[in-house]
């Protein structure tokens, strides 16, 4: 199983959000086609298709686990991510 697969089989599980590295969750969302635009400690996520945008902020070395929350429910309300390899 590949590093992304493993990324996003974290997230839809939800039962480690607060251990998700805030590197992985953003180069996955970056992987599924989102575009990433950053000011400060603001990393805005938005892709063709999605109304929603992603903002997202590292806690330390993580992810916060109400964003990664955020990531699941759009990426199980859009169907996303089912393509990676794996």
């Amino acid at each position: 199983m590949n590093r992304w697969r493993k990324v996003y089989n974290q997230i839809i599980n939800g039962a480690n959000d607060s251990s998700l590295a805030f590197d992985d969750v953003c180069g996955l969302l970056e992987r599924i086609g989102f575009e990433r635009r950053t000011k400060g400690s603001h990393n805005v996520f938005r892709r063709s298709g999605v109304l929603e945008r992603l903002n997202l902020q590292r806690d330390g070395k993580h992810a916060k686990p109400y964003q990664v929350k955020q990531v699941r429910d759009i990426i199980v309300r859009y169907r996303l991510g089912e393509e990676i390899d794996g």
